[in-house]
């Protein structure tokens, strides 16, 4: 996947250099001239780094700061601040602010984009691993890895059939949700169902043999009377 880097400076070249670096690379740079709308770049495209100038002007340099704050309030990709100044202080502001890295603008080129690609990376890995997160869910001891495709209770592997899996995972991501045994056909078999609760029933009763401890008194996998099933 293609990755935009949008340069948000003054200083002559930058842009131009760094995408001299990225030919034959999956990474496309993008100039904006600091003081043009960056709204626009930003939040409308699919940006992921910003190399942003914000001290361009060492007399209003704080509006740098607001700049940066703003823009961490509105999305979360990484921010590497490119500035002229070289005060400790203002490196600390930039940090604190929502930088993710800082940089001076005598840097080597190359050094800016040792740090790009970093940043990048980092923010490539972290967002692979959250997708993985959202698909991991979990009812107290019980856990659905719809990664993995691995269902565990208490630490446990627990082994079921495919259809049994794919009615669990529809009853564990809605946790709470009463669905019909006509709902759970049509989500698992994706047919219109006819008839199917005697067969909803059989593999309900399967799957609390597997995870529940006491399938009598079942503490995952509930009957709501004459409503349906549900998890929690």
């Amino acid at each position: 996947m293609r990755k935009n880097v949008l340069v948000y400076s003054n200083c002559s070249g930058i842009a131009e250099k760094l995408a001299s670096f990225c030919v034959g690379e999956e990474i496309d740079i993008h100039k904006l001239v600091a003081g043009q709308k960056l709204e626009w770049q930003t939040y409308c495209t699919g940006i992921h780094l910003i190399l942003l100038d914000i001290f361009m002007d060492e007399e209003h340099w704080t509006d740098g700061i607001r700049l940066l704050k703003e823009i961490r309030s509105k999305t979360r990709i990484p921010v590497v601040v490119l500035s002229g100044q070289k005060s400790e202080t203002v490196k600390i502001m930039a940090l604190d602010a929502g930088a993710d890295d800082f940089v001076s603008t005598d840097a080597n080129p190359l050094e800016v984009y040792a740090r790009i690609k970093s940043q990048l990376r980092r923010y490539t890995q972290m967002t692979a691993i959250c997708s993985n997160i959202e698909k991991v869910f979990r009812v107290d001891g019980l856990e659905v890895d719809d990664v993995q495709r691995v269902v565990t209770v208490n630490n446990r592997e627990v082994r079921l059939t495919t259809t049994e899996y794919k009615i669990l995972q529809l009853l564990v991501k809605e946790k709470g949700r009463v669905f019909s045994g006509d709902e759970i056909y049509e989500a698992v078999w994706g047919m219109r169902p006819i008839g199917v609760d005697n067969t909803i029933a059989v593999h309900i009763r399967h799957i609390r043999k597997k995870i529940e401890e006491d399938p009598a008194r079942p503490h995952y996998l509930k009957v709501a009377w004459g409503k349906g099933y549900m998890v929690g």
